[in-house]
């Protein structure tokens, strides 16, 4: 039996591993996971039956992807004595509850969610007219209901799928039996980090940061990236506002070197090439101990998987006692 303190409240959340973690993912979610490990009971798992739903007709890379994943949030300091990291497959009682929700969950509330068409607008390369994709929020649903978590730590865009998830639960409360709690979408304050194209920075979009990136290729990313579009020649004078590569500069450059940047573009005395220069020192600085933890990591693939282990075990033996009252409440059980 897992034993956690009865006075700290659960979080439940995931990343699909369809790809390497970007600096979106550190910005986005792995330094509040790692912020709030101490206060709740966390559980963080890579979610690689999400995977599929968009990059089902090659699964070649999947397994590799969950190794870097774990390497990733272990180099940005999630604690596996603190929580619970595990791989979503390897708890097949997620795919059980999956198929109950689903079995009540209407329709028209699953076309409803905003990113359903938003991702089937930008991601052109892949055939998104499947089942999978239209019905992850549920599988999603079951990710967060399975360990009764009372709160998923998201930003605002993630706030539908929270609410969505408290509706099934809901549902599922009404017709059968008070199962689970309905949990709270935890907001997390994320500066707008934009990709390399000025976009949501996105695996999907290929305008991304790597975490495996080198300080080099970092630089390199960073010296094409785009800038102010208004601004097409060097003397033209900048908007820092609406340029991404400021919004790089709010949360990795000094107080001084952000007020340089704001009164010398507007009136052309620097250009965007020392701008870059400047944000990507302070990046690659803000990312060191990142990168270096990430180097010893990589040399330890045998303990990754035996981390993954034992918080697959962790998170089982929650998701039996749970089914058990699933399967109770729907009169399924023997």
């Amino acid at each position: 039996m897992v034993q956690f303190s009865t006075n700290k409240l659960r979080i439940s959340s995931g990343m699909r591993p369809t790809g390497q973690l970007h600096l979106g993912h550190v910005v986005g979610a792995l330094k509040k996971w790692v912020a709030l490990q101490d206060q709740y009971q966390s559980f963080h798992f890579i979610a690689d039956w999400h995977a599929l739903t968009s990059d089902y007709a090659d699964t070649s890379k999947i397994n590799d992807y969950r190794i870097e994943m774990m390497i990733d949030w272990l180099s940005a300091g999630l604690d596996p004595q603190k929580s619970v990291l595990f791989v979503q497959s390897a708890v097949p009682e997620h795919a059980e509850l999956h198929l109950i929700l689903s079995m009540i969950t209407p329709l028209g509330w699953l076309e409803r969610v905003p990113t359903y068409k938003e991702q089937q607008q930008n991601v052109a390369d892949k055939d998104l007219g499947n089942y999978g994709f239209l019905g992850y929020p549920v599988l999603q649903a079951a990710d967060i209901l399975m360990y009764k978590a009372n709160a998923v730590p998201v930003g605002e865009d993630q706030v539908p799928h929270v609410e969505l998830t408290r509706e099934i639960g809901r549902r599922f409360n009404t017709l059968y039996k008070e199962t689970f709690p309905e949990p709270q979408a935890l907001l997390t304050q994320v500066p707008r980090l934009p990709g390399l194209d000025g976009r949501k920075m996105s695996k999907s979009y290929n305008n991304d940061i790597s975490l495996s990136d080198s300080p080099e290729k970092i630089w390199k990313k960073i010296k094409g990236m785009m800038t102010d579009p208004a601004r097409k020649r060097r003397h033209d004078p900048g908007n820092p506002d609406v340029c991404p590569v400021y919004s790089y500069h709010k949360i990795y450059s000094s107080e001084e070197t952000k007020q340089v940047v704001q009164r010398d573009c507007r009136t052309a005395k620097i250009g965007c090439i020392d701008c870059k220069n400047w944000v990507s020192t302070s990046l690659v600085k803000d990312l060191t101990p990142l990168l270096d933890s990430r180097k010893k990591y990589v040399s330890r693939k045998g303990d990754i998987q035996d981390i993954i282990k034992d918080g697959n075990n962790r998170a089982a033996e929650v998701a039996k006692e749970t089914m058990q009252e699933v399967r109770q409440a729907v009169k399924f059980s023997g």
